[in-house]
């Protein structure tokens, strides 16, 4: 009788565990180098200051630099589809926004698939959008905005920071509920659809709350209606578009995904900084400023949450037959 398959077996067993200890020592001192944050949204925007801020405080908790990356284009599917398609060992995160939960529903084909190419980490705010004429713009309220709308139908223009964002499906909802035709002007990013919206070139903007308040705070703004079914307290005196249009509601979101596969441990940590960044002063100060909440939990907080928003999408796309322009 021989014994000799007995050495394959275990060379590979100890070469297992060779490697599980090699990966375990790395998650140990997870991280030993930069992390990449990818915006999928040009530099300026709500999406890109809410990460800058949140970056610095992650960096300070984690002890190492977190670099913010742009890449903006196609309704954020460029973005998310660089994040996807990278190595899961942590350092490479995207900020999803509410673009991710709509996406699936708007585009017949994604190069990724949602719910199996990314790993959740956390939910860092939620917020109203907020409708927004620059301070010159003849409008001040919903009504004003409908009635101009049915005289002249397709005259307005209303900006969005991309193809499936909420400004985009926000102006959407307005357009079907409203029964008016306004023109969609959809850009790569909040802060080219505002350069654009300050200089007369569109009429209207559904923008994030951490997008416009900064320019609303400055006068250069003016708020129309928040799009939450409800009053924001952190913009006193202005009014819901439901007031308006029964049934109206929009909710923006920020959270944090990795690639698919990224060890548990790891997107522990990263929860754990990404929890001690939204609790320092500075940057509740900021986020409650502009109207937004901050919502930090479980990894499965965050799929539960976007789980819902894509039922819930899915079925007002359809029964309101929505398709990107």
């Amino acid at each position: 009788m021989s014994f000799m398959p007995r050495r394959p077996f275990l060379g590979s067993f100890v070469l297992a565990l060779v490697f599980t200890a090699a990966s375990f020592s790395a998650m140990a001192v997870f991280p030993d180098k930069a992390i990449r944050l990818i915006v999928p949204f040009s530099p300026g925007g709500g999406t890109d200051q809410i990460s800058r801020a949140l970056g610095a405080g992650m960096a300070k908790a984690l002890g190492q630099a977190v670099v913010i990356e742009n890449k903006p284009g196609a309704g954020t599917v460029i973005g998310m589809d660089a994040v996807a398609r990278s190595t899961p060992d942590g350092y490479t995160l995207v900020m999803a926004t509410f673009a991710h939960a709509v996406n699936p529903s708007l585009q017949s084909k994604l190069p990724y698939e949602n719910d199996l190419s990314f790993s959740p980490v956390a939910l860092v705010a939620r917020g109203p959008n907020v409708l927004v004429v620059r301070t010159e713009s003849p409008f001040k309220t919903v009504d004003e905005i409908i009635a101009a709308a049915k005289l002249k139908p397709g005259s307005l223009t209303y900006a969005s920071q991309g193809n499936g964002t909420s400004a985009h499906l926000a102006g959407e909802m307005f357009v079907n509920l409203a029964k008016v035709d306004l023109t969609h002007i959809p850009y790569r990013g909040a802060g080219p659809a505002m350069t654009d919206l300050l200089g007369g070139q569109v009429d209207l903007f559904f923008g994030t709350a951490a997008a416009v308040s900064p320019l609303m705070a400055s006068g250069k703004l003016r708020a129309i209606a928040v799009t939450s079914a409800m009053p924001s307290p952190a913009l006193s005196g202005v009014p819901t578009v439901s007031a308006s249009i029964p049934g109206y509601a929009v909710e923006s979101w920020y959270g944090l995904y990795a690639p698919a596969g990224t060890p548990k441990e790891v997107i522990a940590k990263l929860n754990s900084a990404i929890a001690d960044a939204v609790n320092n002063p500075d940057f509740v100060k900021k986020v409650e400023h502009e109207g937004l909440t901050i919502v930090v939990g479980s990894p499965s907080d965050l799929h539960i949450y976007v789980q819902g928003e894509q039922t819930r999408w899915k079925k007002i796309i359809t029964e309101n037959k929505i398709q990107i322009q």
